[in-house]
């Protein structure tokens, strides 16, 4: 529904207008149970009380069932009070207009009826049915059993009985016409059933003919524990309320929908929708099993670097030699780096990760490693990160951090920087340090700084980036640029 015209150009209420959208929600099985296109008319006029001066199309549906009438949007057209006789007649005398003479638009034959839309003791729009003749002639059961069912719906719409008060199906994955549709009397016995579901009930163990069967009767009889309430399936498939739920026996799992059909506030039987959805709800088990694998995996690859940690920090304190005792220093480090990356990835069933929270934790630990107290500013945010660049991207930063803590501020200076900057197509990371700088013969291709190589190797081969090491002022800066895409993976080089 268009807010901008409903708003605009009528005089709907707030209650009105949730009124409309509730039909709107529901009307895709109107128009697919008559094979037809509907427009849904607005009067235009300043209140209730003044003669409309026209109509407008606020909203407009074709059928899944049909070849549509319309291949334009008629959203926004206008009509003028005289312009449509049959619409007027529905709004003024708020009764059903039907058997009009076809007519011919472009190369169809259409016919239009004309349905009141009655809410809270008024009319407060018109649908307008629009079909092709030519297909009306098909005598086929189905066609025949969706046009009756059609015809009672839209009588309920006229009685404001339709959409029905608190209906459970405004959704998506709510089963449509096209999926299976069974038609109950006022006993709750089959009268018709359409073929797409006689195939899904097939599917759950019945056998049998379904028509001329009590639908709560069958249900039971290959029920196998599949209750979905403490109510039993006579009561849920009976069509005396509103009703959907999900049927699964372990054979098959049926989505049921069940709507009852009223005249005059009698209930004179009920529609079922129904919709085999054993392989999407076996997916979506499947996806959730899955996602839980992923996180044990992570948490088990998380513990075991945390145990491949303590190991080597154990074996550190062993060893006499200081060369030794160093180079298994910086490998826990780096080991509880990519420890911190699993353990974010573990609690998250999606491959992302919040790399602010990995940063946040990988300065932490390399500050409680220093030996002086040091200042650490962040400009900018890092994001949401594929766990392909999180797990380098998070060793780069540890390596270039430990550099500055190790070759710059140790020695001197107390102030370390880091600004990010997102572009459309790159990340940049610029981490800079008032150290004692870099020497002049400084290149980092040729360094034997083996953190460093660590950092170009990883940059290169793992992000497709570049790192360049530079002096800036009194400023040591190293710029990281690697390439990304909006969904946080790595775009092109």
């Amino acid at each position: 529904m268009s807010s901008r015209y409903a708003v605009e150009s009528t005089a709907l209420s707030a209650q009105d207008q949730g009124r409309i959208s509730e039909l709107i929600a529901e009307w895709q099985l109107l128009s697919d149970l008559s094979f037809a296109d509907l427009i849904l008319w607005v009067p235009k006029r300043k209140d209730y009380q003044s003669w409309p001066t026209g109509h407008i199309a606020i909203a407009h549906i074709r059928p899944t069932t049909a070849a549509t009438v319309f291949t334009n949007d008629l959203v926004g057209e206008t009509l003028s009070w005289g312009d449509n006789p049959r619409i007027d007649q529905a709004l003024s005398h708020g009764e059903i207009v039907r058997d009009t003479e076809p007519e011919q638009i472009g190369e169809l034959l259409i016919k239009e009826e004309t349905i009141p839309v009655l809410f809270n003791g008024h009319v407060i729009a018109v649908i307008s049915r629009h079909r092709d003749a030519v297909q009306m002639r098909s005598k086929s059961r189905l066609e025949i059993n969706y046009r009756e069912i059609a015809h009672k719906l839209y009588r309920m719409v006229s009685e404001s009985a339709f959409p029905v008060a608190g209906n459970v199906y405004r959704s998506e994955s709510a089963p449509r016409v096209g999926d299976g549709l069974l038609r109950l009397d006022g006993n709750g016995v089959v009268m018709y059933a359409s073929p797409n579901a006689r195939s899904a009930i097939s599917r759950a163990g019945w056998s049998g003919e379904l028509e001329n069967q009590n639908l709560g009767d069958l249900f039971a009889k290959i029920d196998n524990g599949a209750a979905p309430t403490d109510e039993p399936w006579s009561l849920v498939v009976s069509g005396k309320e509103l009703r959907r739920d999900d049927f699964d026996n372990g054979r098959a799992i049926l989505d049921l929908m069940v709507i009852p059909l009223v005249e005059a506030e009698d209930r004179i039987g009920a529609i079922v929708l129904v919709h085999d959805v054993t392989e999407l709800r076996r997916q979506d088990r499947a996806l959730i099993t899955k996602d839980a694998t992923i996180r044990e995996i992570h948490h088990r690859v998380k513990n075991n670097l945390q145990t491949v940690s303590a190991l080597l920090r154990l074996q550190s304190r062993r060893v006499e030699d200081p060369v030794a005792s160093a180079a298994l220093a910086e490998a826990v480090r780096r080991v509880a780096s990519i420890a911190i990356v699993h353990e974010t990835l573990s609690g998250t069933s999606a491959e992302v990760v919040l790399f602010d929270e990995v940063y946040e934790r990988i300065v932490h630990n390399a500050i409680e490693l220093s030996s002086r107290p040091i200042t650490l500013t962040k400009n900018g945010e890092f994001g949401n990160f594929d766990s392909k660049i999180a797990t380098p991207l998070a060793l780069v930063i540890t390596e270039l951090i430990h550099n500055s803590l190790e070759h710059g501020l140790e020695v001197s200076g107390d102030s370390l920087a880091v600004e990010i900057v997102h572009s459309d197509h790159d990340c940049v990371v610029v981490l800079s340090d008032n150290g004692v700088g870099l020497p002049d013969d400084f290149d980092i291709e040729n360094s034997s700084n083996l953190g460093l190589q660590i950092v170009r190797t990883l940059t290169e081969n793992e992000l497709k980036g570049s790192i360049k090491l530079a002096r800036a002022g009194d400023r040591t800066q190293a710029t990281l640029r690697f390439p990304i895409n909006s969904t946080g993976t790595l775009g092109k080089a």
